[in-house]
């Protein structure tokens, strides 16, 4: 389940090297037209400033539960004073202030939920080396107490060669997963990062590659990775959803979720700060893709530069999961592909099977018990005309839609599959699992399929069974009224 690495961000911490910036937004309204030029004239009503660029992946980070420590270039000004005072006890300070160049700041006019123009003040020049040494300085002392870091390209002249170069060699011997959202016109700056993370035009620009459809992302981001070096390429594809490209394995498409869009403002920052996050609670790459992309969801349906809080995004995954309930019921060919793409990813599969009619304690320490003993547990189960030659004309009291319906509803179950058969022989056979678990009360030679298992190099696990728990122990109760 997605929530679980979720619950785990409260004890991370990312650190994120990059532009910053300060976002200010004017609403107000519209009535007439300037009589000095065709230009709407704005009453101005209200003002805000959030942190944008690597700002905004910190604050990302912050509202999901981690911890942040930002380290960037401020000028001596206004704006400088303003991100400051909005990291002060929340977000670690690493900025570096320099005296001769502005803070940037981007101020967006907005009317009625519309843009109608946005103002940049900024120095998009490189960092002379006395700035690049202090910049790395401060990356160098955060660096020992993160657990993720992330390079925030917006171009604006903190990530030059000599800076990426340096923080990627510290980070890699530090042995920290490097997320990168890039903004370069090639990607070779970035080489030896973990994921880099750039948008269709990002990608499309780099490679040469068009890549607006789900074969061209693929090829533009194998394309990407043999440039950066990277480990992986995860193509932000707007309302398409995401591709996450790795070597040597099939291109993961993950699409959107359909949301109103409000703005697009920072939704990168947010996707890239909850993949970043997940992928160091331990997700892999396909599951912290799929967070990710939830995370954005939520981002896009926000006004002007949003984060989202850990509240938003367990709430968003309960919701995933209760409609991905039905979806873990596979026939056998889906069940096989899916089992594959695990693979793929280097995950252990594990089998266990039972009729699983009047779901009970024991059945549920089982079932916790079997997927500690894998990273994915598939559970079969037998179909109703098979429980009734195994229980009798009475069994079962659920039909097999109900039971399949729980286990798949179970955080431990991954993939339900019904099978007819008297034993899960051939479903064993087909799967091949890496684990092959059943209760206790059974030796490894009383165990179908044990012998199938462990020719394919598998292993057989015998779990401990709750005593005092039967299916047919409370049908017996209830029928005797007790």
């Amino acid at each position: 389940m997605l929530a679980r690495h979720l619950a785990a961000f409260g004890a991370l911490t990312l650190l994120v090297l990059g532009d910053v910036m300060l976002d200010r937004y004017v609403h107000g309204e519209v009535r007439r037209i300037s009589p000095e030029a065709p230009i709407p004239v704005l009453r101005a009503r209200t003002r805000r400033s959030v942190l944008g660029g690597a700002g905004n992946v910190a604050e990302n980070a912050v509202a999901l539960g981690a911890k942040a420590v930002l380290v960037g270039l401020v000028g001596d000004d206004a704006a400088a004073a303003e991100i400051i005072a909005a990291l002060a006890g929340r977000i670690g300070d690493g900025l570096v202030r320099v005296a001769d160049r502005p803070t940037t700041v981007k101020t967006r006019f907005v009317s009625g939920g519309h843009q109608l123009l946005r103002l940049d003040e900024e120095e998009a020049a490189p960092a002379p080396a006395a700035t690049e040494q202090r910049l790395l300085a401060a990356f160098r002392a955060a660096l020992p107490a993160a657990d993720v870091v992330v390079l925030s390209d917006y171009e604006k002249g903190v990530l030059t060669d000599t800076v990426l170069s340096a923080a990627i060699a510290m980070a890699r011997a530090a042995g920290k997963p490097i997320v990168v959202d890039p903004k370069r016109e090639r990607f070779e700056a970035y080489a030896g990062v973990t994921v880099l993370s750039p948008n269709v035009l990002e990608l499309t620009r780099a490679t040469g590659i068009q890549a607006n459809d789900e074969e061209g992302a693929a090829r533009a981001g194998e394309a990407a990775l043999a440039q950066a070096g990277a480990a992986a390429v995860l193509v932000k594809r707007s309302e398409k959803g995401l591709t996450l490209v790795r070597h040597g394995l099939p291109p993961r498409h993950v699409p959107t979720r359909a949301v109103a869009v409000a703005d697009v403002s920072g939704a990168g920052d947010t996707l890239v700060t909850a993949f970043a996050l997940a992928l160091a609670s331990g997700a892999d790459m396909p599951e912290a893709a799929l967070l990710a992309n939830i995370a954005a969801g939520l981002a896009v349906a926000k006004q002007g530069t949003a984060t989202v809080s850990r509240a938003e995004l367990a709430a968003a995954l309960h919701r995933e999961e209760v409609l991905a309930i039905d979806s873990k019921v596979m026939e056998m060919d889906a069940a096989l592909a899916q089992i594959a793409a695990w693979r793929e990813g280097g995950a252990r599969v594990g089998f266990t099977n039972g009729c699983f009619d009047l779901i009970h304690p024991g059945h549920v320490r089982l079932l916790a018990a079997a997927r500690a003993q894998c990273d994915r547990l598939v559970v079969g189960l037998n179909s109703d005309a098979s429980v009734q030659r195994l229980k009798g004309p009475d069994r079962p009291v659920q039909n097999a839609a109900a039971r399949a319906t729980v286990m798949a509803s179970m955080a431990a179950s991954d993939l339900v599959v019904i099978f007819d058969e008297d034993t899960p022989e051939s479903l064993i056979r087909a799967i091949l699992p890496d684990v092959l678990i059943k209760g206790a009360d059974y030796t490894i030679d009383q165990v179908v399929g044990a012998d199938i298992v462990q020719s394919a190099g598998g292993r057989v696990a015998l779990i401990a069974l709750e005593q005092g728990h039967s299916t047919t122990g409370t049908i017996r109760r209830i029928n005797a009224g007790l």
